[in-house]
């Protein structure tokens, strides 16, 4: 079988949140490469054992632009899971979890809302030793509740605490929802690299981000 044409699972997960809740931290914890973008978003990849199968996590972040409008739709349609992260010491950062999953939803433009997978990561709870929190888990469990049940991680990026079981759960949920792909850019050369090939499908995203964003921008001025 041609490699150029080797079929893969390829899971696409979304991480959304407020500034300041980790995310680029999480994304930083054993992850296998990184894309690192200057504008609209970047990218780890991530590969794990599930089942009988091995997946590749690709999990994307904004890149610091957290207002919605900026990022386009491009950036949520094709995920396959999305990722909410709050600060358990900052209450705000809880408090827009609202506005974060119902934006992608619409955003995503998804078939079925309700049967979308979700995961809630409630971050940063290393600090102070936990005397600085001001999200119980009870509450973060009765959100989750209210929004069907969503399994819920409570993590430290920065210990490393339970991201490693945070992402398997991620990686079992979105097989379920899977858009299985076949990795393969037509006018690449077999010899490239597959992270090469994903860096190169991230820089295109990117590009067509700022051309929606400097559209917006352009019609404002209009």
């Amino acid at each position: 079988m041609d490699i150029s044409h080797k079929k893969r699972t390829l899971l696409k997960v979304i991480l959304l949140g407020d500034s300041g809740v980790g995310k680029t931290s999480l994304m930083n914890q054993k992850f296998s490469q990184h894309y690192k973008a200057t504008i609209g978003a970047d990218f780890v990849t991530k590969e794990l054992q599930v089942d009988d199968k091995l997946v590749t996590l690709q999990i994307w972040d904004t890149a610091g632009q957290e207002r919605f409008n900026s990022l386009g739709a491009a950036f949520y349609r094709g995920a396959d899971c999305c990722v909410l992260v709050y600060d358990v010491n900052a209450h705000k950062t809880f408090d827009t979890l609202n506005n974060w999953h119902d934006e992608f939803i619409k955003q995503a433009d998804l078939n079925d809302h309700e049967a979308f997978p979700f995961v809630l990561l409630g971050n940063k709870v290393d600090v102070d030793g936990g005397n600085s929190r001001k999200v119980t888990e009870k509450k973060a469990r009765e959100w989750c509740a209210s929004r069907g049940n969503l399994p819920y991680f409570e993590t430290s990026a920065k210990e490393g605490y339970n991201v490693d079981e945070a992402f398997l759960n991620v990686a079992k949920i979105a097989s379920e929802n899977e858009h299985t792909q076949d990795i393969y850019f037509p006018g690449i050369s077999e010899t490239v690299s597959e992270a090469e090939q994903r860096e190169d499908e991230c820089i295109l995203i990117n590009l067509m981000l700022l051309l929606s964003f400097s559209c917006e921008h352009g019609k404002d001025q209009i």
